[in-house]
């Protein structure tokens, strides 16, 4: 059909690639340009809840995710002393209340599955987005190559330093005064506890420790969160320094010290956030994932609201033509909006409860957490991961 749009996504993290998928199977083309010459594994670990597993095994990641991912048993709380503070049912109990299991993956699993379901067709490699410019009812992409491309819709899907979203609002990221330390480490060369099933987070003052298995079992991924003098780059490549880590946490028990004295290397950079979008598109240019709502990392929730928004979004596509797309893109906004800010939100106020100093407030923290253990907790999560995404697009 010659009033189908041409539609081109930008960049080719979780989110883009979900749309893509998401956009073949409704049979709906689209080409998607990545900056990087060449993909290659980056990252660590990605929390995938049920809220995000349902549509990417609808997609036919399912067989992957079971495969490559880690069913999480339960999620537990400590002390940075050691000591337990909640721990939060997941396992069959959360496949039974949600649908799907809550995984732990790494990130390249994902990434490389969600490319072998788009294929090589719809990718343009090396393709640095240099400017985004309206011609009546087309929209032309510049490149940093010389290329242009014309298209009726342009998605960005990429990132916090989003071209495309600097078309819609003039912002800026905003350093939280924190740096992350990430990392994986072989399972072998940690204690035999390593290899439960299980998503482990440590508090303390000012900062705080999360790890959990990947890639099948075999590697144990982290996240160590702590204060940083100075904002630095927002970077996945940003190497960082295996001493620093171990004395960031020093003193910590549990597997924390394990792990950290365990890591051969890691990559270490600042966390930013950005205010929430008052307009989520122009009539043919609209953004998801960190380009529309970037998220400190403390529901882990960032992955998971990227894939709801390509789902979202595809849904509302499927059979579109180009004069659907200003009303569509409104309707995309109107379903997102709301659900991202309210999780986007979330995240940021989780910085100071996960961070608190011992004493009062600490223990009066800890013991509303021990409040919500077991299946109490998983069933107040039903807002999160019993969200449907598309449910409301027309069929």
């Amino acid at each position: 059909m010659t009033d189908r749009p041409r539609i081109a996504v930008i960049g080719s993290g979780i989110g883009g690639l979900t749309l893509a998928a998401a956009l073949s199977a409704s049979g709906t083309r689209c080409a998607v340009f990545e900056q990087a010459g060449s993909l290659t594994e980056t990252g660590a670990g990605v929390q995938l809840a049920p809220n995000a597993a349902r549509p990417l095994g609808r997609l036919g990641l399912q067989p992957v995710l079971r495969e490559r991912g880690v069913a999480v048993e339960e999620i537990r709380v400590y002390g940075w002393t050691g000591e337990m503070i909640t721990g939060t049912t997941h396992g069959a109990a959360c496949e039974k209340l949600y649908g799907a299991p809550y995984y732990a993956m790494h990130r390249a699993d994902l990434q490389g599955a969600l490319l072998r379901l788009v294929g090589p067709g719809p990718l343009r490699l090396g393709h640095r987005l240099k400017a985004v410019s309206r011609d009546g009812d087309e929209v032309t992409l510049a490149f940093e190559n010389g290329a242009t491309h014309r298209a009726d819709l342009v998605v960005g899907a990429d990132g916090i330093h989003s071209v495309v979203r600097e078309t819609l609002v003039r912002d800026a990221p905003v350093f939280s005064g924190l740096g992350v330390f990430r990392g994986l480490v072989p399972v072998d060369r940690l204690p035999s506890a390593a290899r439960e099933p299980l998503i482990r987070l440590w508090l303390g003052p000012r900062r705080h420790f999360v790890c959990y298995p990947v890639s099948g079992g075999r590697l144990m991924s982290f996240a160590a969160i702590a204060p940083l003098a100075h904002a630095g780059a927002e970077s996945w490549s940003a190497a960082g320094d295996p001493a620093e880590l171990v004395a960031a946490f020093e003193g910590w028990r549990g597997l924390v010290s394990d792990i950290t004295r365990a890591v051969d290397g890691v990559r270490r950079w600042a966390l930013y956030d950005r205010p929430e979008l008052r307009t989520w598109f122009s009539d043919r240019l609209t953004v998801l994932g960190d380009a529309a709502h970037p998220m400190l990392p403390f529901m882990a929730q960032g992955a998971n609201q990227a894939v709801e928004d390509a789902v979202e979004l595809a849904a509302l596509l499927a059979g579109a033509r180009r004069d659907d797309i200003p009303g569509l893109l409104a309707r995309y906004e109107e379903a997102r909006a709301p659900r991202t800010a309210a999780v986007q939100k979330g995240s940021r106020g989780h910085t100071e409860a996960m961070h608190l100093p011992d004493g009062p407030r600490q223990r009066e923290r800890d013991h509303a957490m021990s409040r919500a253990a077991g299946l109490t907790g998983l069933r107040e999560r039903a807002w999160l991961y019993g969200h449907e995404a598309g449910a409301t697009a027309p069929r």
